[in-house]
């Protein structure tokens, strides 16, 4: 296999993992790393040694890692992908990262001739199993188009959002109302539990009026019947996401007058001890606080 034919991947979690396994579905052949043994080959990817040997097999190289602290020793380190990377190569960041960071990598990898976009993803695992993703990427308006190849088996829309730094940017925005939403709704379905109404027409009513949301509309019709739509986002990952937000409207000069509550409520869950499970699951924190609320009737074992 050439080079140019081949696609690295580097983090092959919840999300890359999935992504990985749509280039596979498509005839792609991926170069896969992670650090916990057998994840590649689990998603149908060859192995590469470390994310330097992924890179110098790769001409093209798509990362989903936690955030910057991760990312940049994965991009930096002497094992890294610059030191792997050829000029002409790219390096694809899917993950959500600081842009402060981001900026910075994308200087170094041009100082060796390597492309860096950064491109963040929206629409969760259920997405990521699809191929619908969203992804809205910062760097070369030219280098993005040139990987449509890469994006068609991942995502149904590709935006170039501008300059480095925009698309992680625009991540961190996305990822801030999608936790006002979350955390608001669970807040409102709780209450709705205790005060007697039943939630499935609860929603509908928020649904077809002023009060709906993604999480209205995509999380909360599975939740109350049981279905936590577990593989997404961890409430620990969240919290982190909420916290990048407020760090970006500090240097911006805005202020973050409405990031209190679902900083609160992230907060909460991971306490109570649901950092780890998806995100979904601080509906069940705030049921705690409430009385050991469950929105739902399933009893879970």
């Amino acid at each position: 296999m050439s080079q140019q034919q081949t696609v690295g991947f580097v983090g092959l979690g919840n999300m890359g993992g999935r992504m990985t396994r749509r280039l596979v579905d498509a005839g792609i052949a991926v170069i896969g790393y992670d650090a916990r043994p057998g994840a590649a080959e689990a998603v149908g990817a060859t192995p590469g040694a470390n994310p330097a040997d992924v890179a110098r097999r790769a001409g093209v190289v798509l990362m989903s890692l936690p955030d910057s602290t991760v990312v940049e020793p994965v991009v930096r380190g002497p094992d890294g992908l610059l030191a792997g990377a050829s000029a002409g190569s790219t390096l694809v960041d899917l993950s959500t990262a600081s842009p402060e960071s981001t900026v910075a990598l994308h200087a170094e990898a041009a100082e060796r001739g390597v492309h860096y976009l950064d491109a963040g993803v929206s629409g969760g695992a259920a997405a990521a199993e699809k191929g619908t993703l969203t992804i809205m990427a910062g760097g070369d308006a030219a280098v993005l188009a040139e990987l449509s190849w890469v994006f068609e088996p991942i995502a149904a829309r590709v935006h170039h959002m501008g300059a480095p730094g925009a698309g992680h940017t625009t991540k961190l925005l996305n990822n801030f109302l999608n936790g006002v939403a979350l955390a608001a709704t669970a807040e409102v379905m709780v209450a709705g539990r205790k005060a007697g109404l039943d939630l499935a027409q609860l929603l509908e009513v928020l649904n077809s009026s002023t009060g709906v949301n993604f999480a209205t509309r995509e999380r909360f019709p599975h939740i109350v019947r049981g279905d936590y739509l577990e593989g997404g986002l961890t409430g620990r990952l969240m919290t982190k996401d909420l916290a990048l937000y407020v760090d970006l409207l500090g240097r911006l000069g805005v202020p973050s007058l409405n990031a209190s509550g679902p900083l609160a409520s992230f907060g909460l869950a991971e306490n109570l001890g649901y950092g780890d499970q998806i995100s979904n699951r601080v509906v069940d924190a705030i049921g705690d606080l409430a009385g050991g609320v469950r929105v739902h009737d399933k009893t879970e074992g």
